[in-house]
C-alpha cells in the first residue's frame, strides 16, 4: 500500500470534522429544557404599610436628631392594620441601596469593608467559584475530541535457538498520533455542561449571599455593642448618682433625720448599679470578639462611631415590590440555578438509554532505523467508529432517570420552599421594625415617668413626707426602664437589619 499524500490526509480529516459536525448538529437533547417554575407571589408584603410619597418625609427618631436621607429612603406613616396586606408602592426598595447608603455610620463602614476584604467565609466562598469553574472546564471538554502524540524505541536483541533463526537485534522506532471522538448525538455532554455551568452560577450566588449576610451580621453586632456601651454608660452614671446619694442618706441617718434602714437600703441601689457594670464589660468584650471574628482578625478592641441614638433610621422603611423579591435574593437565585442543574441532569441520564458513538483515527511512521523513519513506506494509519448499546443492566439506567427526576422535583419544591421563607422572613422584619418602633415609643414614655417618680420620691423623702422604701423603688424602676429603652433602640435598629437582608441587600457593592 502506498503512503497517504498530504492530500489524503487533510481529506480524511475533513471527512471526521464534517461528519462530526453533522451529528452536532442534527443530534437530539435528551430531558426537558428548564422552565422556571410557577411560584405565587403576593400582592403586597404583609406588615409593610402603603407608600404615599406626598408624605414620604423622613421623621427623625424621637430619641435624637436624624441627618436627612435622600428620595429612596423616604416613607409614609403607617397605615391601618386592614390595609397593611394589600397595597404596595412602587418605590424603589431598601433592599436596592448600597449597604453604606443604608448603615451611615463611618465607623460601622470602615468594619463592613475590612470584613468583606478579610472574613474566611467570604474567602471560602470565591474558592469554591474558582472550583465550580474548574469543573466547567473538565465538563465542556468532554464535548471535544481527544489527540494523543507519542514515540517509542527500542533496542532489541533476540537470542539464536534450536530451530529458529539465526540472533538478530532491532531498533523499532514509531511516532504516532492518536484521535478520540465520543460524539455528543444525544446531548449527553452538552446538559452536563448546561448543569455544570449552572452550578457556577449557583456558587456564585451563593458567594453573593454569604457577602449579604456578613454585611447584615457585622451590622447587627455592632448596633448590639453600641447597646451595650449605652447600657454600660448608664450604670456607671447611675452608680456616680446613688454613690452620691448613699453619702447623704448616711449624713441624714447621723443627724437624726433618716434610720440604719433607710442607708440599707441606699447600699442597695448602689449594689445593684455596681454588679450590672462587670455584666456589661463582659458582654462588650465578648461582641467586640465576635465582630473582631467577622472581621476575619484575632479578638480585640473594636472602633466606636455614632452613639446608638444618633444611628439614622426611618420610620417606614420602603420595600418594594414582592416579585421583584425574586430576582433580588441571592439565596432564591441560587435555589434556581441548582434547579438549572437538576433538570439538565435528567437528559445526562436519559441519553444512557442511546447508543454511544466514537469515532477514531491512527497514524504515524514506524521504521527500525531512525533515519528512514520520515523516509520510504514508514507510514501508517487508520480510520474507524464504533457504536455501543446498552443491552442489559439490570434497570441501573432506568433507576438513574428516576433518580434525576427526583432530584428535579426536589429542587423545585426547595425553589418554592426558599421564595416562601424570603416573604415570610421579609414580612416578619418589617412588622417586627414597626412594632419595635411603638415598643420603643412606649419606652421613652415610660422613663419619663419612671425619671419622675424617682425625682419626686427622693424630694419627700428629704421632706420627711415618706421612707426611703419609695425612693428605692421608684429609683429601680427609672434604671431599668432607661436600660430597657437602651435595649429598644437597638432592636429598632437590628430589625432595620434583617428588613435590608431580607430583601437581599448588601451584596452588590
Amino acid at each position: 500500500m502506498k503512503r497517504p499524500t498530504a492530500r489524503l490526509w487533510v481529506l480524511i480529516l475533513a471527512v471526521i470534522a464534517v461528519n462530526a459536525v453533522f451529528f452536532l448538529t442534527t443530534g437530539c437533547m435528551m430531558g426537558p429544557n428548564y422552565q422556571r417554575p410557577q411560584v405565587d407571589v403576593p400582592g403586597g408584603y404583609r406588615g409593610a404599610p402603603p407608600m404615599d410619597t406626598a408624605k414620604a418625609q423622613q421623621v427623625p427618631s424621637q430619641t435624637a436628631p436624624q441627618p436627612s436621607q435622600g428620595p429612596a429612603q423616604q416613607a409614609s406613616q403607617p397605615a391601618p392594620a386592614s390595609q397593611q396586606t394589600t397595597v404596595q408602592s412602587a418605590e424603589p426598595s431598601i433592599g436596592d441601596q448600597k449597604w453604606w447608603e443604608v448603615f451611615q455610620d463611618p465607623q460601622l463602614q470602615d468594619l463592613i469593608r475590612t470584613a468583606l476584604k478579610q472574613n474566611y467565609d467570604v474567602q471560602i466562598a470565591a474558592t469554591r467559584i474558582l472550583e465550580a469553574q474548574a469543573q466547567l472546564g473538565i465538563t465542556r471538554a468532554d464535548q471535544l475530541p481527544t489527540i494523543n502524540a507519542g514515540a517509542s524505541g527500542i533496542n532489541q536483541r533476540i537470542p539464536r535457538q534450536k530451530n529458529l533463526p539465526p540472533e538478530f537485534e532491532t531498533s523499532p522506532m514509531a511516532v504516532t498520533a492518536a484521535m478520540s471522538w465520543d460524539l455528543d448525538f444525544w446531548g449527553k455532554y452538552r446538559r452536563a455542561t448546561e448543569a455544570a455551568r449552572a452550578n457556577l452560577l449557583a456558587t456564585e450566588w451563593a458567594r453573593r449571599a454569604v457577602i449579604s449576610t456578613l454585611v447584615s451580621n457585622v451590622a447587627a453586632a455592632y448596633f448590639e455593642l453600641r447597646a451595650y456601651d449605652l447600657q454600660l454608660e448608664i450604670a456607671k452614671r447611675t452608680l456616680i448618682s446613688r454613690q452620691e446619694s448613699l453619702q447623704l442618706t448616711k449624713t441624714l441617718a447621723d443627724g437624726g433625720a433618716g434610720t440604719e434602714l433607710d442607708v440599707r437600703q441606699a447600699e442597695q441601689l448602689v449594689s445593684v448599679a455596681q454588679e450590672t457594670i462587670p455584666d456589661l464589660e463582659r458582654r462588650i468584650q465578648q461582641q467586640e470578639n465576635l465582630i473582631s471574628t467577622l472581621l476575619g482578625r484575632n479578638p480585640g478592641p473594636v472602633g466606636r462611631g455614632m452613639k446608638l441614638m444618633e444611628q439614622p433610621h426611618l420610620p417606614q422603611v420602603p420595600a418594594g415590590l414582592p416579585s421583584r423579591l425574586l430576582e433580588r435574593r441571592p439565596d432564591i437565585r441560587a435555589a434556581e440555578a441548582q434547579l438549572i442543574a437538576a433538570n439538565a441532569q435528567i437528559g445526562i441520564a436519559k441519553a444512557a438509554y442511546f447508543p454511544q458513538i466514537t469515532l477514531t483515527a491512527n497514524s504515524g511512521f514506524q521504521s527500525s532505523a531512525l533515519t528512514s523513519l520520515f523516509t520510504g513506506p514508514a507510514g501508517f494509519w487508520s480510520f474507524g467508529g464504533s457504536l455501543v448499546e446498552p443491552i442489559f443492566n439490570g434497570g441501573r439506567i432506568r433507576s438513574g432517570v428516576r433518580l434525576s427526576e427526583a432530584r428535579q422535583k426536589e429542587m423545585v419544591l426547595t425553589y418554592q420552599q426558599a421564595i416562601q421563607e424570603a416573604f415570610r422572613g421579609t414580612s416578619d422584619a418589617l412588622i417586627a421594625y414597626q412594632k419595635n418602633r411603638e415598643f420603643r415609643e412606649r419606652q421613652e414614655q415610660l422613663l419619663s415617668s419612671a425619671q419622675g417618680a424617682a425625682q419626686l420620691s427622693e424630694e419627700r423623702y428629704r421632706g420627711g413626707a415618706t421612707g426611703y422604701l419609695e425612693v428605692l423603688t421608684n429609683e429601680t424602676n427609672a434604671f431599668d426602664a432607661e436600660l430597657g429603652l437602651a435595649q429598644a433602640q437597638a432592636n429598632e435598629l437590628l430589625s432595620l437589619v434583617e428588613i435590608y437582608r431580607n430583601l437581599g441587600g448588601g451584596w452588590d457593592s
